[in-house]
C-alpha cells in the first residue's frame, strides 16, 4: 500500500506543483502544509465520527467530554455508558447509535482494527463500512489522516469541495463529476493535493492550527 510520511510529503507536494500550476500556486500562497496525523486506533474512529456533518470544535467538545467520563476512550468504556451519559457528552441520537455499533464490533472482535494497516484500501472500506453510521467519507478520512494512503479524494469532505471553488481549481457551479474529473490530474497523489486544499481552507480563515488530532 503506497503511504506518504512526513519526510516525503514535501517532496509529493513538489512533484504535484510541477506538473498543476494551480497547486504550485497554493504553495507560494499558503506554504507547505503541516502533516496532520491521527492514530489507527479505535478513538481516531470515534472522532472521526463525531466529525460527521458538524463542526470539528463541536465534535472535538463532545470526545473531550467523553475522555473526561470514562478516562481512556475504550470499547469497554463506551459501552458501560447509558444513552443519557452519552448525550451528557454531547452525542445525538445518531452517533450513539453508530458509536455504540463500532464499540461492540471492536469489543467482541468482528471488527480487528489492528489489522487495518496492514490492508489495502478497498478492504479497509469493506472492513469499515459494515459499521453503522461508518460511509465512505469517514473511512477516507481514516486512510488520509490515519493511515497517509496516497491516493484517497474524499469528495463528500465540505472543506474540500469549498478549497477547490475558492482557489478557482473548478467553477462555483461544478458538481462532483467535475470535481472528480479535476483531480484525476492528481493521480495517484491525490491525498497530497488533500492536504494542500485543506491548509489552503484554513489559512484562508485565518486558521492556522492543525486539525484536531
Amino acid at each position: 500500500m503506497n503511504s506518504f510520511s512526513k519526510a516525503t510529503l514535501p517532496a509529493y507536494i513538489d512533484q504535484l506543483a510541477a506538473i498543476d500550476p494551480a497547486l504550485k500556486r497554493l504553495v507560494h500562497t499558503y506554504g507547505y502544509p503541516p502533516f496532520w496525523h491521527r492514530d489507527p486506533s479505535f478513538p481516531t474512529l470515534v472522532k472521526i465520527i463525531l466529525e460527521q456533518q458538524v463542526s470539528l470544535a463541536s465534535a472535538k467538545a463532545a470526545f473531550d467530554k467523553l475522555a473526561q467520563r470514562t478516562g481512556a476512550v475504550t470499547p469497554e468504556a463506551i459501552l458501560t455508558l447509558s444513552d443519557e451519559a452519552l448525550r451528557e457528552c454531547h452525542f445525538s441520537r445518531q452517533k450513539i447509535r453508530y458509536v455504540r455499533d463500532l464499540s461492540q464490533r471492536a469489543a467482541n472482535g468482528s471488527l480487528e482494527l489492528h489489522r487495518l494497516p496492514k490492508l489495502p484500501d478497498e478492504e479497509v472500506h469493506h472492513q469499515l463500512q459494515v459499521v453503522k453510521g461508518i460511509g465512505s467519507w469517514t473511512v477516507e478520512v481514516f486512510l488520509l489522516l490515519a493511515l497517509h494512503r496516497l491516493d484517497v479524494f474524499p469528495l463528500g469532505d465540505l472543506a474540500l469541495v469549498k478549497s477547490m471553488r475558492e482557489q478557482r481549481l473548478v467553477r462555483a457551479s461544478s458538481g462532483p463529476a467535475h470535481m472528480l474529473t479535476r483531480a484525476m490530474r492528481w493521480r495517484p497523489y491525490r491525498s497530497v493535493a488533500v492536504v494542500l486544499l485543506w491548509h489552503a481552507y484554513l489559512r484562508k480563515r485565518d486558521k492556522f492550527m492543525p486539525l484536531p488530532g
